[in-house]
């Protein structure tokens, strides 16, 4: 079977239920072809190809005929294309011959082999088809509203006829439908056809008296299911019925879809023990505090392997902290943990959202991978998760999720929050699988980034995929910097329209728990560690650089600058340490070898240019530090160092201003201009990592900073914080998604 349909108002309308009933037929069924066929030209229509939501077309006739490609490659039908493109004059002689006339105007839409105007009815005049026909070409009016020129023969209905024969269907295997006049041609063929409900009146009384056209009752996607039932063209039990598939709904009315589980797993003689977190620092335990008086399920992977004992798909997080919280655990294998995680994403994506695009790599087979991981996460959570409940889903690793979470459930909320930068369409537009990723997102009822550059940068990208129109804005003072530095934006995108659909977007900077820090901070064993640490620098002031291995990090470009800094100011020799924390990449992640050999030979040669007797300047610690232990280091950090060349946020800079709020005491923060945190932490004094000579200028600025411009740039930090906390930034990110949930209008995104 072949259903060859019109578009707007007909395969993009109906309700919610009759999309989804006849959608999910076409995508299921390999024994039945689809058919765009649209009035719209080719490049209007691409962004439907990015809608998760709607199956894939083998076949696209567009401009009302004049253009036929595949759908899954967009590759010319030949020899139809070539034969349509022969007869075609060529815009400026149509446009010559038709010239200036009152009631035309040209329609500022994209389309090849047609000439297409919007038109007032008087302007239709008796003169206009002759005149046309001189250069070859006919004329089609439709909806008392548009006019097209067409090479002479060409429409709708011609280039079905001619897709038919070339397929070799029967032509009582084929269903054309359509709702305005320019679809009249595919009923004059003969094919079953069907006028949808809320067609135009003119088409309905052009084919009342057609044999095999079909009026039917319900609008769009409706109106095409009864035609199917009523010329017989599928049994019943061959259509999609959604509730054949429902499970009952999940009981978490909230949802956290992380690549990571909540705690650390451990093998033990043979079998995995659940251990808490070793570092309670970063954002596990900022999500983990929106389960404190909540109930709710965290969706992460597991690695299954049968050696270990039982899979238990369902685990108890912390009974005391948070009763309500269950971990449903997504079974993996270590080999697609290898491909999704450890490869793919941060072989492919983590470099390009740093803008480090040359060092992507991106293969098929790895995004394949992906989508099927992505798709069983999506198939998890949409069995925890309530009745319209909410999912929130976290980063770039789940990119896919909405669009396979979307389509298995259509009434939930779903949040997403992008942890990681998020790049402009320049380099965004490098990933080969840029529509498919952003027609996912779009999915959602909200998208979260860290700060107003980033969504600006994300509704760039947007509207390379599809038409989109910003509805609302938001200031982005007094709570982010405008300008004088890298990321600053005075205004930013907070809804957006894209085919009908509300988009809210958000910048919601991810904070840290205070209390939490405040607690740790009090017991007697950090306070051991803080006066141990005071003592191994006495006498010496301290520069604290704490970041992950990685080269978006910037530490190579910082141990330079470090050492110009002693070459510049040589009282600093014997005066200051760096210390430079690095925490290791998991073990299996050899992208980051070579960094790591070369960090170590920096550090080694600067320790070996300028150690002297009781003391060494780069005092380099390649583990990972607990955070008791850190919060000692960054009590004792005059400076805290943080220039990474490109981060989304960086909580390690609203730790160290923290503790020292916490503490009452003063401490420099210096912070790259291209970390997220520097469009919310106005008390930091910024520097360009990209520029060793301003990162010299300005650490020398930071050390030797006036004690009273270091205090009140630390009550500035402390007091962004305090009032900012993550439990703040808890409440706030659930009101927006409920917000948005609660006023966005229509049903699903149309691309």
């Amino acid at each position: 079977m072949l259903l060859a349909t019109d578009l707007d108002g007909t395969f993009l309308a109906g309700d919610p239920e009759a999309k989804v009933k006849l959608y999910q037929t076409l995508s299921r069924r390999e024994d039945v072809l689809l058919s765009f066929v649209t009035g719209r030209g080719l490049e209007s229509v691409l962004p439907l190809l990015a809608d998760p939501t709607i199956p894939t077309p083998d076949f696209i006739i567009c401009d009302v005929g004049a253009t036929i490609v595949t759908g899954h490659d967009l590759l010319a039908v030949e020899p139809i294309q070539q034969d349509i493109a022969a007869k075609w004059p060529g815009e400026l002689t149509v446009l010559e011959k038709i010239g200036e006339r009152p009631g035309l105007v040209r329609q500022n839409v994209p389309q090849d082999r047609r000439v297409s105007y919007f038109c007032d009815p008087e302007a239709v005049t008796d003169d206009l088809a002759p005149l046309v026909a001189e250069i070859g070409c006919d004329l089609l009016y439709s909806a008392s509203h548009y006019l097209d020129v067409l090479p002479a023969g060409i429409n709708k209905g011609h280039t079905v006829t001619k897709l038919v024969e070339h397929l070799g269907i029967p032509k009582d295997r084929v269903l054309v439908a359509g709702d305005t006049l320019n679809d009249l041609s595919m009923y004059d063929i003969g094919f079953p056809g069907v006028c949808v409900g809320e067609s135009e009146d003119l088409l309905l009384d052009a084919t009342r008296d057609k044999e095999r056209t079909f009026h039917a009752t319900s609008p769009g996607t409706g109106g095409i299911l009864q035609a199917i039932r009523h010329f017989n063209l599928l049994d019943d039990e061959h259509i999609y019925d959604p509730e054949n598939d429902a499970d009952d709904p999940g009981k978490s009315d909230l949802v956290m879809v992380y690549h990571r589980l909540p705690y650390d797993e451990v093998i033990e003689e043979g079998e995995v023990k659940r251990r808490r977190p070793k570092s309670p620092n970063g954002i596990i335990p900022t999500l983990l505090s929106f389960f404190t008086e909540r109930t709710g399920s965290w969706v992460a992977w597991s690695i299954d392997d049968p050696k270990r004992g039982k899979f238990a798909t369902h685990t108890v997080v912390d009974p005391k902290l948070y009763p309500g919280l269950v971990a449903s655990r997504l079974p993996l294998s270590k080999k697609d943990v290898d491909v999704f995680y450890k490869r793919f994403s941060k072989e492919a994506f983590w470099p390009l959202l740093h803008t480090f695009w040359e060092r992507a790599r991106f293969k098929e087979e790895d995004w394949q991978v992906y989508c099927r991981v992505n798709k069983a996460f999506a198939e998890q959570a949409a069995a925890e998760v309530a009745y319209e409940g909410i999912v929130w889903i976290h980063d770039y690793n789940l990119w896919m999720v909405p669009a396979y979470l979307r389509e298995l459930r259509p009434d939930v909320k779903i949040a997403f929050l992008h942890h990681t930068h998020f790049p402009g369409a320049d380099v965004f537009n490098v990933v080969p699988w840029r529509r498919e990723i952003i027609g996912s997102l779009l999915q959602c009822d909200y998208i979260s980034f860290h700060i107003p550059r980033q969504v600006e940068n994300f509704v760039d990208v947007a509207r390379g995929v599809a038409p989109v129109e910003v509805i609302e804005t938001e200031d982005s003072a007094p709570r982010f910097r405008t300008y004088g530095f890298a990321l600053g934006l005075d205004t930013m995108p907070s809804v957006i329209d894209v085919g009908g659909r509300r988009v809210h977007l958000g910048a919601n900077p991810v904070s840290v728990d205070t209390k939490r820090i405040e607690q740790t901070l009090a017991s007697a064993a950090v306070q051991e560690s803080i006066a141990r640490v005071k003592d191994e620098f006495e006498g010496q002031r301290i520069a604290l650089a704490v970041s992950r291995l990685d080269y978006t990090k910037g530490v190579l470009q910082q141990l330079e600058a470090f050492e110009r800094a002693l070459l510049e100011d040589p009282s600093l020799l014997g005066e200051l340490s760096l210390v430079l924390v690095c925490v290791p990449a998991a073990g299996e992640m050899t992208v980051y070898k070579t960094l790591q050999n070369q960090i170590e030979q920096a550090v080694g040669r600067i320790n070996g240019r300028f150690s002297r007797m009781g003391w060494m300047p780069v005092h380099f610690y390649f583990r990972p530090i607990p955070f008791e232990e850190l919060l000692a280091y960054y009590a004792n950090a005059d400076v805290m160092w943080i220039t990474p060349l490109r981060d989304g946020l960086n909580l390690v800079a609203k730790e160290y201003a923290a503790v020292h709020g916490l503490r009452g005491t003063s401490g420099t923060l210096v912070l790259s201009e291209f970390a997220g945190a520097a469009a919310e932490l106005r008390g930091a004094v910024l520097t360009n990592p990209h520029d060793v000579s301003d990162m010299v200028r300005v650490f020398l600025q930071a050390v030797d900073m006036d004690e009273a411009e270091a205090k009140d740039r630390m009550r500035g930090l402390w007091d962004t914080i305090r009032h900012h906390d993550s439990k703040a930034w808890a409440d706030g990110f659930l009101a927006a998604v409920e917000a948005a949930t609660s006023s966005a209008p229509g049903d699903e995104v149309e691309l």
